[in-house]
This record gives structure tokens, C-alpha cells and sequence, in this order.
């Protein structure tokens, strides 16, 4: 069977990645699916870096779902004043732990229906938990996996994060796909970054179409 144009691509972002980054994760330091679960909140529009500097006294004080149910608000923000969106943020943990402790007893869920009902987590947060948490296939796309996919022509013009997903899952066999998020995401944010991608010295250049497209208009 012949292989298309696209396939072909799949198949060399597939290689060389897989040679060139074989161990790929999530640089969020966490030990349980709690601890996972709180991080990725935190981490919407701020970086792991300083997440990482914020959960270890954030976990000293609600070292369980059950601790920060009993908390509030008020209590939560000053744990994540240097994060992003802090009071949004001091909310959405408070409720989601309150859900997880009602709803759940105390066990972050692992299927995307469940957890897609925490307050604060949506589709890609609830991916995340699924691919990372409890090793199960799912593909989540942040603005890393997004611009990544696009420009490398893995994806044609997708106008939404669900679209990318959709055409990611369709062609990344299902047991890369955790590994696959973390290549783009890595990729995305020390190589292929928005303002300045380092495509002179970036090996992925070979098969990539935004690379191609830039070396034309020269």
C-alpha cells in the first residue's frame, strides 16, 4: 500500500524523535495524581518553572484533596500569589478539591468524563491527567502542541486545539501519543518557539513545511 504524503510525514516526525528524544515527560514535579492534578491547574498560562517553585509549600499545607476541601479560597491564594491568575485559580482548587472529596472520595478519577466535572479542569487539563497520571492514550494540546503540529504540517491550518487532536490521534499510533505530546511540547518550547524558532540549527527542519515555506521566500 502505497504511503501518502502525510503518513510520510507522520512516519519522519515519528523517527526523529524518537531517536533524538527518547525519554520525554512533563517537567511538573509531582508524586501522586493529587499532586499532578494541582500542577497542571496551576500551570495554565505560567510556566512548569514556576509552578515547581510554588507546589512544594502549597503541598506542605494540602498534602491531600481531603486538606485543601478544608481550606478556602482566602487560605489557598497566598500559596499561589505568584502564579497566574491566582484568585481564579484559589477558587478552582478549593471547589475541585471539594468535588473530588463529595463526588469521588478523595481518588482524582481517571476517565475524561469524570474528571472533565472537577471545577478548573477542562478537556486538555483532563488529557493531560489521562496520558501523564495513569498512562492511558491521549493526545492534550497547549499552544506548544499546537503551533508545533502546525507548522510541521501535521495538521493543515486547524483552526481549534479539538481539531488538532482529532488529526493527531487519528495518524500517532495510540502507544506514542503520551510520548508524542511531550516531543511537541519540548520541541515547542526551547526549539520552535512562536517569536524566534530556531529552524537554522533544528533537525526536525527536513521534513518540516513551515521550515520549507521560510527557506522559499528567502
Amino acid at each position: 500500500m502505497k504511503t501518502t504524503k502525510l503518513q510520510q510525514k507522520y512516519n519522519d516526525f515519528i523517527a526523529f524523535f524518537a531517536q533524538n528524544m527518547p525519554k520525554a515527560e512533563t517537567e511538573l514535579m509531582y508524586e501522586t495524581p493529587y499532586e499532578l492534578l494541582v500542577a497542571v491547574v496551576l500551570s495554565a498560562q505560567c510556566t512548569d518553572k514556576r509552578v515547581n517553585m510554588t507546589t512544594p509549600a502549597f503541598f506542605q499545607r494540602f498534602p491531600s484533596p481531603e486538606s485543601l476541601a478544608q481550606a478556602s479560597a482566602e487560605e489557598i491564594f497566598p500559596y499561589i500569589k505568584s502564579i497566574s491568575y491566582p484568585n481564579n485559580k484559589s477558587k478552582n482548587l478549593f471547589g475541585m478539591a471539594q468535588v473530588l472529596v463529595r463526588d469521588f472520595g478523595g481518588v482524582v478519577p481517571d476517565n475524561m468524563d469524570d474528571l472533565q466535572k472537577l471545577p478548573g479542569v477542562g478537556r486538555k487539563t483532563a488529557n493531560v491527567m489521562m496520558a501523564v497520571a495513569f498512562d492511558k492514550p491521549a493526545m492534550p494540546v497547549d499552544t506548544h502542541v499546537f503551533r508545533v503540529a502546525n507548522r510541521i504540517g501535521l495538521t493543515q491550518n486547524s483552526k481549534s486545539v479539538l481539531e488538532t487532536e482529532k488529526v493527531l490521534v487519528a495518524h500517532i499510533p495510540e502507544d506514542l501519543l503520551s510520548k508524542a505530546h511531550h516531543w511537541m511540547i519540548m520541541h515547542g518550547r526551547y526549539v520552535c518557539m512562536a517569536r524566534k524558532p530556531k529552524c537554522e540549527t533544528c533537525g526536525a527542519s527536513a521534513f518540516c513545511d513551515f521550515f520549507m515555506k521560510r527557506k522559499k521566500s528567502l
